[in-house]
C-alpha cells in the first residue's frame, strides 16, 4: 500500500500516462460507473474494473458472485465505537479489507461516520455515535486497515445526512462553526490520517444545494479545506444534475441507466463546453490516483473465507462492545453453580436477525443465537427452556400509532391462529384472489423493506415476506376472530397508507383515507403521512369478536421503494396478558433466572417512530419482572432505547447492540463471567423521549435548521442541564476502578497524568474519559482524549493522556472563518462517563 499515495509523484506520473490513453468516450464511461464488473464495456488492460460492495458491517456480495453469498458478520459499527478500541478498528478494518478481496470486491462503500444527532435515525448504528473526536478515533484505523489490502474505503455519507426522513430532499441549514467542530472533523481525520480513497456524497441538500451539486462542500470545503485528493462518488441515485454536479465535484455517478444525469447527458455538455475538458480529466484523475496508488487489483473470482479466524474477530469486538448498564446486587455474572435453571425469553432469541437492516445487511457465514449460545456455555447441567413471549418484529413496526395486535388473540373459527388473508391485484376486491393464505396478524411497509432478492431486511427470521404476487396497486382483506384476555377498554387502531375499514362484529368501527404529500423533487416518500385513527371499545375477556379489515393501496404517492403500509393496531387494559406473554411468564416464575432479549427494528428508509421498544416488549419485561426477581433483560438495538417503563424493577441490564453472527456466545460469556463487560455508551441514553434536549426533527417543509449548534449529544443535555438515563461514556463492569493523583504537566504537549487502580476482584478493561471545558464557555464541554487500560485485581497504573494543540483534534480551537487557539484557563475532567467526573484540574493556555 502506498500511503501516501495523495501526493507521490510516481502516482501522479502513472495517472498522467493512463490519462492519456483514455479516449473522450472512455472517460464519460468512467466517471458514470461503466467500468464495473458485470459491464459490457472494458477499460484498458492498465485499468481494473470496479466491484463495489455495501460493507459497514460486513461484506455484501455482489448479486453475481458465483462462490460466496455470505461473509463474516461483525457487530454494527456503533458495537465497534462501544470498545473505544483503536486496535479492535484495526481488526475491523482488515477483516472487512480482506473479505472484500476474498469476495472479488475492490472498492468499499463504507465506512459510515455521519454523527448521531437524533437517536430515532434509523442508521445510527452503521456508525460511531454522537462525539466526533471518538468516531475520528474509530475511523481512521478501520480506513487504514481497509485500504491496506487494496480495497478502497469510501466514506459516507458527505454531509450532516444524519436523518431517514425525507433522506433525498431535506435541506438541512447549518452553520459553519457546527461543520467544522462537529460533523466534519471524523471525514478529515479519515482524509489526512486515514489516506481515505473516496467519499460518497449525500442525498441531502446542505445550506439549500444538493450535496452532489453543492461546489462549497464538495470544491471548497472538502478538497480545500479538507485536503481530499480522492474521488467523490453520488449515493444511489443522488445526482439531480449533469453539469452542475460535475462542476461542483462529483467525479462518479452511482445510479442506473435509465435514471442517469451523466452518459450521454455528460457527452453532450462537455462537447458543448458546459463542463471543460479540464474538468473531466480531473475527475478522471481523481478516480485513478487512489486506484493506481492503493495497488487496486482487477476483482477476481470470488474465495473462501477464513470462518473460524474470522469468527473469532467477530466475537472478540462483540464482546468488548456490550455494555453493561445496571447490575443491582452483583447479579450478573452468574453461576452455573447456584442456578439450575434458566428461561430464554423473546421473540427473537432463538435468532441472529437482530442487525442493522438495508445496505448494511450482511447474510452471515454462521449464526449463533443467544438461546443457542446460553444452551452451549451452560451444558447439560442446567436446564434451558425458551418462550418468545411477543410476536417477532418486522419494518412494520417503524409505523407510528398503537401496538400490532398480537397474533395469539387473533383466531380463525377453526381455532388456529391467525387471520385469513385474502389479496387482490385491483383495488375494488373483485374476482379471484391471487393470495389466500393465514398471516399472524396486520404490520406491514411494502416495498424497500420486502424484496426479498435484495436481501435488505432486518425483520425476523420468523416472518415471511409479504407475497410477491401481489402488485404494489392491490386491495386485500382480512377476517377471523379477536379474542380479548382481559375485560376493559380497548382502543382499537388503524394506521395507514391508502384507504382501510375496520368492522367489528359486522359493524363498522374505524375507516381511514391517507392523505399524502410527496416533495415534487424527492425520489421517494419516507412513510411519514400514513394517517392514524382509534377508537375505544368495552370488551369481554374471552369472547369471541369477529373482525374484518378492507384496505386499498390507493394513495397517489405509491412507488417501489415505499409502497402499501398497514397496521392493526391496539392498547389493551393495563395489566393484559396475552396468552403468549402468559407462556413467558410462567416459564420465569418457575425458573432460576429470566433472561428476555429485546430488539429493535433500525434500517435505512425510515427513521423509528419513537425510543419505545416495539411490539408489546416493554410489557413483558414488566410481567416477566413481577414474577421473577432475578431477571435480567439483554437489549439488541442499534441506538438509545426508552428504558424507563420497567429500568427499576429489573436488576440487570445488558447492551448487546446488533453484535453480529457470534451474538449469541458474546451475550451467554458476559452473562457468566467469561468475559468482563467493559463497553462504554458512544450514545446518550434519555430517560425519556421528551426529556431529550431541544432539537428541530425532523423538520419543517421539507427544510431542518441545527440551530442546536455544537450542542448535540451529550454537549446538549450539559448544556440543558438534562439528566440521562444513562450518559455518554457510562459503561459498568464486574469489578471496580479508582482515580487519584491527578496532574497536568505542559511541554510541547501537554500530558494528563493520574492513577487508575483496579480495586476489585476481576481482571478488567476501564476506558477512562478525558473532558475540556473551554474558558469563558466558547464553547461545551468535549471529549478531549480517552485511555483504555486492562488492570489485573489491585493493579494500579500511571495512565497519560495526551493533548497535541496542532493535531487534526485542536483541542484548544474553534472555527472562526477557520481555526483560532482559545487562550485562558481550561478545566480538566477525568472521569468514567460524561457525567461521573472523578478528577479536575486546571491548565492555562497561553499565546
Amino acid at each position: 500500500m502506498n500511503s501516501d499515495w495523495q501526493n507521490s509523484s510516481l502516482v501522479a506520473e502513472q495517472v498522467k500516462i493512463l490519462l492519456e490513453q483514455l479516449s473522450l468516450e472512455d472517460k464519460i464511461r468512467l466517471v458514470s460507473g461503466q467500468f464495473i464488473r458485470g459491464s459490457t464495456v472494458k477499460p484498458l488492460s492498465d485499468l481494473p474494473l470496479f466491484n463495489m460492495a455495501d460493507g459497514p458491517a460486513g461484506i455484501r456480495t455482489s448479486p453475481d458472485a458465483t462462490t460466496a453469498t455470505s461473509s463474516t458478520a461483525l457487530p454494527a459499527p456503533i458495537a465497534l465505537a462501544a470498545t473505544w478500541s483503536t486496535e479492535l478498528a484495526t481488526k475491523y478494518g482488515h477483516l472487512l479489507g480482506l473479505e472484500a478481496k476474498l469476495t472479488g470486491h475492490n472498492v468499499l462503500l463504507g465506512p459510515a461516520i455521519d454523527l448521531a444527532r437524533t437517536p430515532l435515525a434509523g442508521r445510527t448504528f452503521e456508525s460511531f455515535g454522537e462525539d466526533p473526536l471518538l468516531q475520528s478515533r474509530m475511523v481512521v484505523p478501520e480506513v487504514q486497515a481497509i485500504q491496506a489490502h487494496g480495497v478502497q474505503a469510501s466514506l459516507k455519507h458527505f454531509i450532516v445526512n444524519n436523518q431517514e426522513h425525507d433522506r433525498n430532499s431535506i435541506n438541512v441549514m447549518v452553520d459553519q462553526r457546527s461543520l467544522f467542530e462537529i460533523y466534519l472533523p471524523p471525514f478529515e481525520a479519515a482524509i489526512r490520517l486515514g489516506g481515505a480513497a473516496s467519499v460518497m456524497a449525500s442525498y441531502n441538500r446542505v445550506n439549500d444545494q444538493f450535496a452532489c451539486d453543492n461546489q462549497d462542500i464538495l470544491s471548497k470545503i472538502l478538497r480545500d479545506q479538507l485536503g481530499f485528493r480522492g474521488w467523490v462518488i453520488s449515493d444511489f441515485l443522488a445526482n439531480h444534475s449533469t453539469a452542475k454536479s460535475a462542476n461542483a465535484g462529483l467525479d462518479w455517478e452511482l445510479t442506473m441507466p435509465h435514471a442517469s444525469q451523466w452518459r450521454s447527458h455528460l457527452l453532450e455538455a462537455v462537447k458543448n463546453a458546459e463542463v471543460s475538458l479540464e474538468t473531466l480529466n480531473e475527475m478522471v484523475r481523481r478516480i485513478l490516483r487512489p486506484t493506481i496508488g492503493l495497488g487496486m487489483l482487477e476483482s477476481g473470482f470470488e474465495q473462501l473465507i477464513l470462518t473460524h479466524d474470522h469468527a473469532a474477530v467477530a466475537l472478540e469486538i462483540a464482546e468488548q462492545s456490550m455494555v453493561l448498564l445496571k447490575n443491582v446486587n452483583h447479579l450478573l455474572p452468574l453461576s452455573t453453580d447456584k442456578i439450575k435453571s434458566i428461561a430464554v425469553i423473546g421473540a427473537d432469541a432463538d435468532t441472529v436477525s437482530a442487525a442493522g437492516g438495508g445496505s448494511a445487511l450482511v447474510q452471515p457465514l454462521r449464526e449463533i443465537s443467544v438461546l443457542d449460545g446460553i444452551k452451549t456455555r451452560v451444558g447439560s447441567g442446567v436446564k434451558v427452556l425458551y418462550a418468545a413471549g411477543t410476536d417477532a418484529i418486522g419494518a412494520g413496526v417503524l409505523l407510528h400509532g398503537d401496538n400490532c395486535i398480537p397474533s395469539s388473540v387473533l383466531k380463525q373459527a377453526d381455532g388456529r391462529q391467525g387471520l385469513l388473508a385474502q389479496y387482490w391485484n385491483n383495488l375494488d376486491s373483485t374476482g379471484e384472489p391471487v393470495i389466500t393464505r393465514i398471516e399472524p396478524n396486520i404490520e406491514f411497509i411494502r416495498g424497500f423493506f420486502d424484496f426479498p432478492g435484495f436481501q435488505i431486511s432486518a425483520a425476523s427470521h420468523h416472518l415471511e415476506f409479504f407475497p410477491m404476487a401481489v402488485e404494489p396497486i392491490f386491495s386485500a382483506c382480512w377476517t377471523g376472530f379477536f379474542i380479548p384476555p382481559m375485560t376493559g377498554e380497548y382502543a382499537l387502531s388503524i394506521t395507514c397508507a391508502g384507504r382501510a375499514k375496520l368492522f367489528i362484529d359486522q359493524e363498522r368501527l374505524l375507516e381511514v383515507q391517507s392523505q399524502l404529500k410527496l416533495h415534487a423533487d424527492a425520489l421517494h416518500w419516507d412513510g411519514s403521512g400514513a394517517a392514524f385513527q382509534s377508537q375505544t371499545m368495552q370488551l369481554i375477556a374471552g369472547q369471541k369478536y369477529a373482525i374484518r379489515l378492507e384496505y386499498a393501496s390507493d394513495f397517489p404517492e405509491l412507488c417501489m421503494l415505499y409502497g402499501a403500509q398497514l397496521r392493526l393496531g391496539w392498547q389493551p387494559p393495563k395489566g393484559t396478558l396475552t396468552p403468549k406473554m402468559q407462556q413467558a411468564v410462567d416459564l420465569a416464575r418457575v425458573s432460576d433466572v429470566a433472561v428476555v432479549v429485546v430488539r429493535t427494528f433500525e434500517s435505512e428508509g425510515l427513521d423509528r417512530p419513537n425510543l419505545r421498544l416495539p411490539s408489546g416488549q416493554n410489557e413483558l419485561i414488566e410481567a416477566v419482572s413481577r414474577v421473577n426477581p432475578k431477571t435480567i433483560v439483554v437489549l439488541m438495538t442499534g441506538s438509545s432505547v426508552d428504558v424507563s417503563n420497567w429500568e427499576s424493577t429489573v436488576p440487570a441490564i445488558l447492551e448487546a447492540w446488533y453484535a453480529g453472527q457470534e451474538q449469541g456466545s458474546a451475550v451467554a460469556r458476559i452473562l457468566f463471567g467469561d468475559v468482563v463487560p467493559s463497553g462504554k455508551l458512544p450514545i446518550t441514553f434519555p430517560r425519556s423521549q421528551d426529556q431529550m434536549p431541544p432539537l428541530e426533527y425532523p423538520g419543517v417543509d421539507g427544510q431542518i435548521t441545527y440551530a442546536e449548534g455544537l450542542n448535540i449529544g451529550y454537549r446538549g443535555y450539559d448544556q440543558h442541564n438534562i439528566e440521562p438515563m444513562y450518559p455518554f461514556g457510562f459503561g459498568l463492569s464486574y469489578t471496580s476502578f479508582s482515580y487519584s493523583n491527578l496532574e497536568v504537566l505542559q511541554d510541547t504537549l501537554v500530558t494528563i497524568q493520574f492513577d487508575l487502580e483496579n480495586t476489585g476482584a476481576y481482571t478488567g478493561i476501564e476506558i477512562a474519559q478525558l473532558y475540556l471545558e473551554m474558558p469563558d464557555n466558547q464553547a461545551p464541554k468535549k471529549l478531549a482524549g480517552l485511555a483504555r487500560v486492562c488492570l489485573q485485581p489491585q493493579e494500579k497504573q500511571t495512565v497519560c493522556i495526551c493533548l497535541d494543540a496542532d493535531s487534526l483534534e485542536r483541542p484548544f480551537s474553534i472555527w472562526d472563518d477557520g481555526w483560532k487557539r482559545v487562550f485562558g484557563q481550561y478545566r480538566i475532567l477525568v472521569g468514567a462517563s460524561s457525567r461521573d467526573i472523578l478528577l479536575e484540574g486546571i491548565l492555562v493556555v497561553s499565546p
